[in-house]
């Protein structure tokens, strides 16, 4: 019966179980020498899954999270392994100004990567609902008009993203880091993103298309009077303008929007991104669509560096 070795990794051949010396290569840097096999040499590809039978026998390996799929030829024994492997999920920061189209970029990214949306508010309002030690501080900070302090706010982020789905799948980190402190935060705790998507629109578009949306009380839906105005003139006569959608405020908030993000940029320079975000939503899809699919792509490609 014909047999293949890996190193600390337990295997079965013929229904025995069988532990290789701790001497031997790693499972994904070789198989045995021909000699125990076939004198050909085998091909090895990177692979998610295993499982291969042949005439005879029936093998599986398992390392880590790869699984290999050896499987032995009738004639001559030949170990051939067919394999895809799954890379790398994605780790994407997404930023931008009130009015930027965040949202809707975060929504089509999601859709088509497959990605976890965190956004650090909703964590943070969720983390409060649920009365835990965490959220409860959070409150007392904001109950105070105070401002959350950082390490709070981090530590939430970061059991989200340690959660399995956001591990397996990938993370879209949006509107968060927001500062140096909290980007700071987030290095500490090894989270550093694949891209930082930074959506650019020019301020006077910015305070037009704030100044001019307008909220349904009745439906939860957004308007905006030039863009997507209301249907009728039954919801146009109800709708209402948030108290900080103001020319003052919203340059305000503006303001400090940008003096935070380029404090941030400053450690994601070599994986920054910037968007054109004055156009519409399908042509600044575009734009992030083609920069991930080629970082997917290469990404695919490097796990696949072994295939012969």
């Amino acid at each position: 019966m014909a047999a293949i070795s890996t190193c600390g990794v337990n295997f079965r051949a013929g229904g025995k179980s069988q532990r290789p010396p701790p001497s031997s290569p790693p499972p994904y840097a070789s198989l045995c020498p021909p000699s125990s096999v076939s004198a050909k040499t085998p091909k090895l590809f990177f692979s998610s899954k295993l499982s291969v039978a042949s005439s005879n026998s029936c093998i599986s390996l398992r390392s880590n999270q790869t699984l290999f799929t050896p499987r032995l030829g009738k004639s001559h024994g030949t170990a051939l392994v067919v394999a895809s492997a799954k890379p790398e999920p994605l780790k994407i920061m997404i930023s931008g100004a009130p009015a930027s189209g965040k949202g809707t970029q975060c929504e089509l990214i999601t859709k088509k990567y497959g990605l976890v949306h965190v956004a650090a508010g909703d964590l943070l309002r969720a983390e409060i609902a649920s009365g835990s030690e965490n959220g409860k501080r959070a409150k007392e900070y904001m109950e105070k008009g105070q401002l959350v302090p950082n390490e709070i706010v981090a530590t939430i982020v970061k059991e989200r993203l340690l959660k399995p789905d956001a591990q397996e799948n990938g993370w879209l980190l949006d509107g968060y880091p927001r500062s140096m402190s909290q980007a700071t935060a987030l290095m500490e705790f090894d989270f550093q993103p694949d891209v930082f998507i930074l959506l650019e629109v020019p301020e006077g578009l910015l305070v037009e298309r704030v100044v001019g949306r307008r909220l349904d009380p009745v439906t939860g839906r957004i308007y905006h009077l030039k863009y997507s105005p209301p249907e009728n003139e039954e919801i146009a006569a109800r709708l209402t303008q948030r108290f900080d959608d103001t020319e003052e405020k919203v340059k305000l908030r503006l303001r400090t929007h940008h003096q935070n993000v380029e404090a941030v940029l400053s450690l994601y320079k070599d994986v920054t991104l910037k968007v054109d975000g004055s156009v519409s939503k399908e042509e600044v899809f575009s734009q992030i669509d083609l920069a991930l699919t080629k970082l997917f792509e290469d990404r695919k490609a490097t796990s696949g560096t072994l295939a012969a």
